[in-house]
């Protein structure tokens, strides 16, 4: 059977690497990757917002949302960029399956199964991206006129980045699905999709509105 070779581990590189290597042929890193990267860089903004903040008389009443958000930033930050490297190794197992042989009725048979298999897990790989991408639009919710007035703007940029990877990460999962073989699994996670996109397009427009408007936000019920 011939084999992929797995990529390094993305977050080994520096950005300029990634983005020589997205830009080449080879078939991993790809779109997946490339949104929870995307993903990353939202997340280290909650992080960047929250420490600006943190410990400042004008945001005491936040702190322990800032405490928070900065703790749950980092965490995604590393969680992104594994799901970075869980996509292309999950795309990587599905190109594996497509170049089984299929001379024989027995080795068709282990081809599909083989194909229907990968294309679940490269399926998953970017569902998980997406779930992650709703708790980073949260968080910038969280923080909207709740921060640091001067970083409002990276407030924004975080969670539009989490949008654009939650559709990017979503895109990968529906066009996976028809290789399933599974149709009631394809269904459910379609719906699932859907709903976990628009969610995170509503979280999104409310935050962009507060940040916009300027306006300060009450402490949260923590």
């Amino acid at each position: 059977m011939e084999q992929t070779p797995a990529p390094d581990s993305f977050a080994d590189l520096t950005v300029a690497q990634f983005v020589q290597r997205l830009s080449t042929a080879e078939p991993v890193p790809g779109g997946g990757s490339a949104s929870a990267v995307a993903a990353a860089l939202g997340a280290s903004l909650i992080s960047m917002v929250s420490a600006l903040s943190r410990g400042k008389p004008k945001y005491a009443a936040h702190e322990l949302t800032l405490s928070r958000c900065e703790a749950v930033g980092r965490e995604l930050g590393a969680e992104f960029l594994r799901l970075a490297d869980t996509d292309a190794e999950a795309y990587a197992g599905y190109s594996v399956a497509l170049k089984l042989p299929r001379e024989t009725e027995d080795q068709q048979k282990a081809r599909k199964a083989a194909i229907q298999s990968a294309a679940k897990g490269a399926a998953e790989a970017p569902w998980a991206c997406v779930k992650a991408c709703s708790r980073l639009v949260v968080a910038a919710e969280a923080l909207a006129g709740r921060s640091n007035v001067n970083a409002a703007s990276d407030v924004l940029v975080a969670a539009l980045l989490g949008e654009a990877a939650a559709r990017g990460a979503a895109e990968n999962v529906l066009i996976n699905l028809p290789s399933t073989g599974d149709e009631q699994y394809a269904e459910s996670m379609r719906c699932a999709v859907d709903t976990t996109v628009h969610e995170i397009a509503a979280v999104v427009a409310r935050t962009r509105e507060i940040v916009l408007s300027g306006q300060s936000q009450d402490p949260e019920h923590e």
